[in-house]
């Protein structure tokens, strides 16, 4: 028997510092401790020995970082103070994909909006959280954290972690760094990012082709044996392309450098790749029950609305295709995705033809038991707060709704004894 090497991933020794950082804490011992080393081989023995319930929900968190543009996304095309502010970064009414109450997706969207018109998309509106804060570093900090008020040594979903279980894989990030989200006192999510697995194309490699290959004549044992050896080449597949991959942002020399490691930290690009490895584990029935990925670069400056539509185009080929496939099989079923950037934009253009750093913005939600259509009110364009849109709706309120409906836990153990939920988002 030929020995296979697993594909070892290990979380970078930097993961406590950049958290420090982001919470501006000064003390978050059980993270280090927390952190913990992923072998391919750990999450097939996982699904093999604990299998994925088929009535948990799973929530796949998707960060857009640098601060994604919200009106340029969900677009009032119509409304004259939009037209007014953006000048020629505004789109006209002819460019944007039509969702009612006078609002259009951006046309890098197209995909979304299919699922628009399905009603299988919601678009929360005005997301925010009182007084917010500007800076990259310190909003995402808060995002990721579920605390606005005060800085706090552990992520949302690291807390859900240490209430629930001893085992990191309930938890899996596909960034190069675990988030600050999955990053509890006691236990910190498994890290798994995407890595250059290759299938031989020698004798070997055949050998497992044909291994692979179903029989009407096998028992239940061998059936399990070629099923393992499919589920293999789907990792390879998923793995092998994107092992050689660069990130769509370059995170900067200096790991300190907070305010440039807000717009770039963990934003590793190639979301499809990132959630075509998801989809591969949900399949397989390994018993995670939260992914982390991220695409970066939405700190559009200046030359904003090419850049902007691009990466858009990227997140909806991605989610789209993410949730077709899903859809395909009955443990896709049990996924929600969520879809946030720690800010949006300033109302008015710049002279750059970019945007600067805002406040509220849409959150995307699609799959499990999400109810299609709009929540919260559109943020008023000519009642601002120091040029910045408003918040309608506390980001909280939709983390309570995440950790009620999809993961089955009480939100006031996880936010402080905050339950506001957002009324019928998820059935």
């Amino acid at each position: 028997m030929v020995s296979q090497q697993p594909l070892r991933t290990t979380v970078s020794p930097l993961t406590r510092r950049r958290f420090l950082a982001f919470s501006g804490v000064i003390a978050a011992a059980g993270i280090a401790a927390g952190a913990t080393q992923v072998h391919w081989s750990d999450l097939v023995a996982a699904a093999a020995k604990t299998p994925l319930d088929p009535d948990a929900g799973v929530l796949v968190m998707v960060t857009l970082y640098g601060g994604n543009d919200g009106l340029n996304t969900v677009i009032p095309a119509t409304a004259p103070a939009y037209q007014s502010a953006r000048g020629e970064l505004a789109y006209a009414p002819s460019d944007v994909l039509d969702l009612g109450d006078s609002l259009g997706l951006n046309p890098g969207l197209k995909g979304l909006h299919e699922l628009w018109g399905s009603k299988e998309l919601a678009i929360v509106r005005g997301v925010g959280y009182p007084q917010p804060d500007r800076s990259h570093f310190r909003s995402m900090a808060i995002w990721q954290s579920a605390s606005p008020q005060a800085a706090v040594s552990s992520g949302w979903l690291g807390r859900w972690l240490d209430a629930t279980t001893t085992d990191p894989l309930l938890a899996v990030s596909l960034d190069s760094l675990v988030p600050p989200m999955l990053a509890g006192v006691k236990l910190a999510a498994a890290s798994f990012p995407l890595g250059g697995l290759r299938m031989p194309k020698d004798a070997l490699g055949r050998a497992v082709a044909l291994l692979a290959r179903p029989s009407s004549e096998d028992d239940v044992w061998r059936a399990r044996a070629a099923r393992s050896f499919t589920d293999l080449q789907a990792v390879v597949k998923t793995l092998g392309p994107a092992g050689g991959r660069q990130s769509t942002t370059t995170p900067t020399a200096d790991p300190d450098d907070q305010e440039n490691q807000g717009a770039s930290a963990g934003g590793q690009g190639q979301l499809a790749a990132q959630l075509d490895l998801v989809a591969t584990l949900i399949e397989m029935g390994v018993p995670t029950r939260v992914y982390s990925v991220s695409l970066g670069g939405f700190d559009t400056h200046s030359d904003e609305r090419a850049t902007q539509q691009r990466l858009l185009g990227e997140l909806d080929a991605a989610l789209a295709g993410f949730h077709r496939r899903l859809k395909s099989s009955d443990r896709g079923r049990q996924v929600v995705t969520t879809v946030y950037s720690e800010f949006g934009r300033r109302v008015l253009a710049n002279a750059s033809d970019g945007t600067d750093h805002g406040t509220a913005g849409p959150v995307f939600l699609l799959g499990r038991g999400v109810r299609g259509g709009f929540f919260g009110a559109e943020p008023g364009l000519t009642d601002l707060d120091d040029g910045d849109l408003k918040a309608g709706i506390d980001f909280r309120s939709i983390y309570s709704t995440l950790l009620d409906h999809v993961l089955g836990t009480d939100p006031a153990r996880i936010l402080g004894g905050y339950t506001q939920q957002v009324d019928k988002l998820i059935a």
